[in-house]
């Protein structure tokens, strides 16, 4: 007979346990199970301490709310405890808490409701005084957290002063109080979330794994300028504390701060009982991707603020509300093999292969791996049980391995030295997480390079439908084939008449004579923008110089720097590319280009190298370029040690951080016009 489990030993272990896993998810940002994994022992906890009284501690996790303060920050002490909630998984659970508290106070029975999305973020404290944000701290214990001004700071919605009147008349629960505090969610939106992760994929660097951890880690940097490169949002849902009398409902208090300027979340209804309730929730479980941001449940709050203060707290948990959790979309499953995907850029991208396993209604037998180095850091082995989250519409990932499952069978994954659809060698540049295949005629990447090289060249008529057709039909087996394109082969294709044929061909015709700077742009050259292709044109003069040089002499153009130098010199290394050249020269796509005229003596901007990163308020990327040229400055792609200033709008790139630790100046728009004496 198996040897009967000591409650304490149980107990204790438990709390060792959930005490580490809340300092891993809170203070480090990378937790090693899932929510639904943390509330399963937690519920276990929580049920042994209630069959055995006697084993509840003061420190037992179901008595305080988990989060740690970090040493390196300056600490803050919470004007009122900030904290969590208990946890109702199902219709029956929100209706046993709402008897409980029906027990307590009578006044319970009559109560109407307000529910608000359970935000999956950082919650963090603002300090108001006189009207101005002053300070800004994280949850931490729950008493004490961690000082994060400005880093706070850098979220754009987060208003640094809120007003004693709001457009023009008196909030509608009163003017602003001398002193307020209020809590909030820091949060990444989801598609802020792809877009940034498509953008550091774009450049080769590594992604994040998920909005939360991403929001957390970036909100608790020492350097607030790598926070300000993060697209972090505010959402906002409590008055902690506050001169004077404050909103009596939570309904009010949700309108009180958006009529201060505070983000609050769309999805907050306050409905009249808790059938309606309980029906919302619901309704959100079933479609919780149209939210814009990730979340694990609902909140179902009492609406009366001074009825929910009076029944006061079960250890760790305010009476007044309840959490309604939806159903886990992470499960564990067997990872068979890896495979790797190659995108237009020529980037490989590893995927797992998994042992088909249900997740949130769906069959997953393929989940994204980020990169490689994603593989290596989490330690994922071929045989490994894994950790599988799925999130709405968008493709699983895989979270890690679970290692107490691992046998000993499993083995490490070995990293591709060649490209999986063309047998080519592959190269990693260096500082960059991904490794790249640079064989512009690679069949997986041909589709979506024929695509990128007609649309820069400006072919009218050839999208991606034109694109996708003449790589099907066998007809373009590089971008070269495009100039060997023949009436009688397009008719051939589904959707071609004599009139398409002949405009398309005229079309491809005309684009012989583009210049020599758009064309480098068009063969897609790894780190080769526009304007980095337009100066490699202009300095060397044609595809012959181009291609001789070593990658010395491409660093002797402004704005190209040891990575991009050495792509260049990979690619036209690459026996398929040469080819690809050489058919381009029979065909008579052979511009030359006539050196740069000199930028304007004496501007402001003389001698001066400008790089511009971010979307910028009121000038266009061109309108900006345009103005700097003019006052005798040089706008380049790429930051280097060659860079004199970084012009700096919304959403930056990892530009900002390589200007930053070059020491390179950094202007916003104002600053750029007035040195250019605008």
């Amino acid at each position: 007979m198996p040897k009967a489990v000591d409650p304490a030993d149980r107990a204790q272990r438990l709390r060792r346990e959930l005490t580490e896993h809340a300092y891993r998810y809170h203070n480090l940002a990378a937790p090693t199970i899932s929510d639904a994994e943390y509330d399963a022992l937690f519920g276990e906890l929580q049920e042994l301490e209630r069959q055995h009284p006697e084993l509840a501690t003061p420190d037992s996790p179901t008595q305080r709310v988990g989060g740690f303060v970090s040493e390196k920050f300056e600490k803050s002490r919470h004007p009122a405890p900030i904290l969590s909630l208990s946890n109702a998984f199902s219709a029956a659970d929100v209706r046993a808490w709402f008897e409980r508290i029906r027990k307590l106070d009578e006044r319970v029975a009559g109560a109407d409701f307000v529910v608000e999305p359970k935000i999956d973020g950082l919650t963090v404290v603002l300090h108001y005084a006189a009207g101005l944000f002053t300070r800004g701290a994280t949850r931490g214990d729950g008493e004490v957290g961690e000082v994060i001004t400005p880093n706070l700071r850098t979220i754009r919605t987060l208003p640094l002063r809120i007003p004693v009147e709001t457009k023009g008349r008196r909030a509608k629960a009163g003017p602003a109080p001398a002193s307020l505090v209020v809590r909030g969610e820091a949060v990444i939106f989801t598609e802020d979330f792809a877009r940034l992760n498509a953008g550091l994929a774009a450049q080769g660097k590594r992604t994040y794994a998920n909005p939360r951890n991403t929001a957390s880690g970036s909100l608790r940097q020492l350097d607030s300028s790598l926070t300000a490169a993060i697209p972090i949002s505010l959402l906002c849902y409590q008055i902690v504390a506050a001169d004077g009398a404050g909103p009596a409902t939570q309904w009010e208090t949700l309108d009180y701060l958006r009529a201060l300027g505070f983000p609050v979340a769309e999805a907050a209804r306050r409905l009249p009982d808790l059938d309606s309730a309980i029906a919302y929730c619901e309704d959100w479980a079933a479609r919780r991707d149209e939210l814009p941001y990730e979340t694990d449940g609902m909140v179902i709050k009492l609406n009366d603020l001074g009825l929910a203060a009076s029944l006061g707290f079960v250890g760790k948990d305010p009476r007044g509300a309840v959490a309604f959790k939806f159903p886990a979309r992470e499960v564990t499953t067997i990872l068979s093999d890896i495979g790797v995907n190659v995108g237009r850029t020529g980037v490989l991208t590893p995927y797992a292969i998994l042992e088909p396993v249900e997740v949130g209604g769906v069959t997953v037998r393929q989940a994204t791996l980020h990169n490689f180095d994603y593989i290596a850091e989490k330690d994922i082995r071929l045989g490994d049980r894994v950790l599988l989250k799925r999130a709405g519409d968008v493709i699983p990932y895989v979270i890690g391995p679970v290692v107490e499952a691992r046998t000993g069978k499993e083995k490490a994954y070995r990293l591709p030295k060649t490209c999986p659809d063309c047998g080519e060698p592959v190269e990693r540049a260096e500082a960059e997480v991904a490794f790249y295949c640079v064989n512009s005629a690679c069949p997986a990447q041909l589709t979506r390079t024929v695509e990128h090289f007609a649309a820069v060249l400006d072919i009218e008529g050839f999208g991606e439908k034109v694109a996708e057709q003449v790589v099907a039909d066998g007809l373009v087996k590089d971008v070269a084939d495009i100039f060997r394109l023949t009436k009688d082969r397009l008719l051939g294709l589904p959707g071609f008449a004599d009139k398409k044929a002949e405009k398309l061909l005229a079309a491809i015709q005309a684009v012989k004579s583009r210049p020599l700077g758009q064309l480098v742009s068009a063969l897609g050259i790894r780190g080769v923008g526009e304007v980095a292709a337009r100066d490699l044109a202009e300095h060397f003069g044609s595809l012959d110089a181009l291609g001789q040089a070593d990658a010395e002499a491409l660093q002797a153009v402004d704005g190209v720097g040891p990575s991009v130098s050495q792509a260049v010199v990979d690619w036209f290394a690459g026996q398929a590319n040469r080819a690809v050249l050489k058919k381009l020269k029979q065909a008579g796509v052979w511009p030359t280009a006539a050196p740069r005229p000199a930028a304007a003596a004496g501007g402001p901007f003389a001698g001066q190298t400008v790089v511009i990163t971010g979307t910028l308020p009121g000038l266009s990327r061109d309108a900006a370029k345009a103005y700097i040229e003019a006052r005798g400055g040089k706008v380049t792609d790429s930051v280097s040690k060659k860079t004199s200033y970084l012009v700096l709008g919304e959403a930056p790139g990892s530009k900002l951080a390589k200007a930053q630790s070059l020491g390179v100046a950094i202007l916003d728009e104002a600053g750029l016009l007035r040195l250019g004496g605008a």
